[in-house]
């Protein structure tokens, strides 16, 4: 099966029980939002530089894969649709941020109205949302259940954001409430983060539905050069050895109780 291109996105259906939301590479910016935003904003700087690249290697076992076009800078589609805050007293995690994680404004004003918000809501957040939906229920009515891997990466160092530098891989899974303990621990057990996970996987992982949701942030400096955004293939290797390990675990995971296939 061919991946269905739209406006907003790439998906994939696949054979296999996994999904891959890649909601932060997207790289486009519309003309008409890239007029109101400054060059900071046009460097695209919070992009999660070739994480599909990085994850390339799971097409092999045929996993489902939703793949954003749209940067997040014009709209972040982990983040709510009522804009409420994941991380309290952070700006450069709203809806549409006005600032990027080191602070540089993206606006050249004030930035979008609430009435263009919604329009970007409309756009772009909810056709994103309603492909993921999709692809959850499709896979849980044929395999009982259904895993989703939200992948994202994020450079080692932000002070704005985090203190210290963050670990190479980073694990979220709500505080074990996105996905089943079974599951939870022994990625965790492995790998240790400081994050939660954002809006997807908070809002889709629901184990009592047979829907579980991890989300893995990745530091950038362990496959590319944070400062050129140069993939580096000879780097990215170790790293993805250790994904390869962990995608096998997720295509491996059988839930406790799961509803009959169709």
């Amino acid at each position: 099966m061919s991946p269905e291109l739209t406006a907003v996105a790439e998906r994939y259906l696949g054979t296999a029980p996994l999904i891959i939301s890649l909601p932060h590479v997207g790289t486009e910016l519309p003309g008409e939002l890239a007029a109101q935003m400054t060059p900071a904003a046009w460097a695209l700087t919070d992009t999660d530089w070739h994480v599909d690249r990085l994850y390339g290697f799971a097409r092999e076992a045929d996993v489902s894969w939703l793949r954003a076009r749209i940067s997040r800078y014009a709209i972040d589609v982990n983040r709510p649709p009522d804009d409420h805050c994941l991380y309290p007293g952070q700006t450069a995690s709203a809806l549409c941020p006005i600032l990027s994680f080191t602070g540089d404004a993206l606006y050249r004003g004030s930035g979008p109205s609430p009435q263009e918000i919604n329009k970007r809501r409309e756009r772009y957040w909810e056709p994103y949302h309603a492909m993921l939906r999709e692809l959850i229920e499709i896979t849980r009515a044929r395999f009982g259940h259904a895993v989703l891997l939200d992948a994202h990466s994020i450079r080692g160092e932000l002070p704005r954001l985090f203190p210290g530098r963050l670990p190479i891989i980073n694990v979220g899974t709500n505080d074990g409430k996105s996905c089943e303990s079974a599951l939870a621990d022994r990625l965790i057990a492995v790998l240790n983060g400081r994050f939660k996970g954002g809006y997807i996987t908070r809002h889709y992982g629901h184990p009592s539905l047979n829907a579980h949701a991890v989300q893995l942030e990745l530091v950038q400096s362990a496959y590319m050069n944070e400062t050129t955004t140069d993939y580096q293939p000879h780097v990215a290797q170790p790293l993805q050895s250790v994904l390869r390990r962990l995608i096998d675990e997720l295509l491996r995971f059988s839930p406790s109780r799961s509803t009959p296939s169709r």
